[in-house]
């Protein structure tokens, strides 16, 4: 039988993006093989690179190379160095439109906090330990992408967004969401503000008609934003699946990260379209760039997503065993300091996870669970 052969558009972007990103390529590599399946890897600029290279944040070729690709790996956009380019041009314009043009309208970022990092949550233990919920964040429509918008205006000056949701839109994020509870605890919080907003009536009202009609085994509940907000911080085990529009999504993920304590273990896949696009959630922190630092657990866990979208769930599962094993041993990066901890830099954890997922690719899961090999040190 033909080796499975994947193509995946790996866009390393700026900053730290690359050192990540490459730490998450080599722990693929690593469990590829024993997995029975090989990548074919080709590199593209984006955001920062890509103004370098091409004059404008996402280059024809790298929005070709990806369209055309099983999937993307992508690392993080944005610098200093890019500050005073025009909007349009900016690095992070690159993302969003990549995202709008892969159809990729569904963001998926899982949060969970083990026990054996609970202490390293700016959280009190027993509030956070055992968190696990996903968000579903609508990625292209909202305020980000409506017109009219812009600043107009000299002596006095306006500026304007526009926040447009049309029925198919919230239908179909709503459909994901729904989905995932199915798969894990069969609760969907979504989340509005629905007391002052139109748009969030209608969010309210449709997400409710989907939930009656297709899923009425899954339990629904609905949250202003800024209840959604403190109730993240004040009871997060609470919480399942999180569904939201883009604006809402993007704050709430972001307040959600810190649940673990650093934005360096957080991954996100955005689907939707035929190609899927799979990123950490942290920035480019240019600051950190070049100095071993950063964290790649999240740029890891973004590749066992993608995986998971290739059906290759032995090979994800290794992987998340791969980075749990890793925390459970002891080891951390910088952003991750504990008591007794073993300092490591990117690419000694990314070199550290790939062992253990190796080990963990070649034997199966205990009847707990557990690999055995999870607690071998490679």
């Amino acid at each position: 039988m033909a080796e499975r052969t994947y193509d995946i558009a790996w866009l390393p972007g700026d900053g730290i993006g690359r050192e990540v990103t490459e730490q998450a390529l080599r722990v693929l590599e690593a469990v590829a093989q024993g997995a029975g399946f090989r990548l074919d890897v080709e590199e593209h600029p984006v955001g920062g690179a890509g103004l370098d290279a091409a004059g404008v944040p996402l280059p024809d070729a790298t929005r070709a190379a990806c369209m055309s690709a099983a999937a993307v790996l992508f690392g993080a956009v944005g610098g200093p160095a890019w500050d005073d380019v025009a909007a349009e041009l900016r690095p992070e314009s690159g993302l969003l439109q990549l995202r709008k043009a892969l159809g990729a309208f569904a963001n998926l970022r899982p949060v969970a906090v083990s026990a054996a990092l609970a202490d390293a949550s700016p959280l009190r233990r027993e509030v956070v330990a055992g968190t696990d919920l996903l968000i579903v964040r609508e990625l292209t429509g909202g305020i980000y992408f409506g017109t009219p918008r812009g600043i107009s205006g000299e002596v006095q000056r306006t500026a304007v967004n526009t926040m447009v949701y049309d029925e198919h839109e919230i239908v179909r994020i709503a459909r994901v969401a729904f989905r995932w509870a199915q798969q894990r605890q069969g609760h969907v919080t979504s989340v509005d503000k629905a007391n002052v907003l139109e748009v969030s009536r209608l969010w309210r009202e449709v997400v409710t008609e989907v939930q009656r009609e297709e899923f009425p085994d899954i339990a629904l509940q609905h949250l202003y934003v800024d209840n959604a907000a403190m109730q993240l911080v004040r009871d997060p085990r609470s919480f399942d699946v999180v569904l939201t529009g883009n604006l809402f999504g993007d704050v709430l993920s972001d307040l959600a990260a810190t649940l673990p304590g650093s934005l360096g273990l957080l991954p996100s896949a955005s689907l939707g379209g035929r190609v899927g696009l799979f990123e950490p959630v942290h920035g480019s922190a240019p600051d950190i760039a070049g100095t071993g630092k950063a964290n790649p657990m999240a740029a890891i866990l973004s590749a066992a997503m993608l995986l998971d979208e290739f059906g290759e769930t032995a090979a994800a599962r290794a992987v998340r065993y791969g980075v749990s094993a890793a925390i459970q041993a002891g080891y951390g990066t910088a952003d991750l300091r504990r008591d007794g901890h073993t300092l490591l830099s990117t690419e000694e954890m990314g070199e550290r996870i790939a062992a253990y997922a190796t080990l963990v690719i070649h034997h199966p899961p205990m009847p707990n669970g557990v690999p055995e090999v999870a607690v071998l040190d490679p």
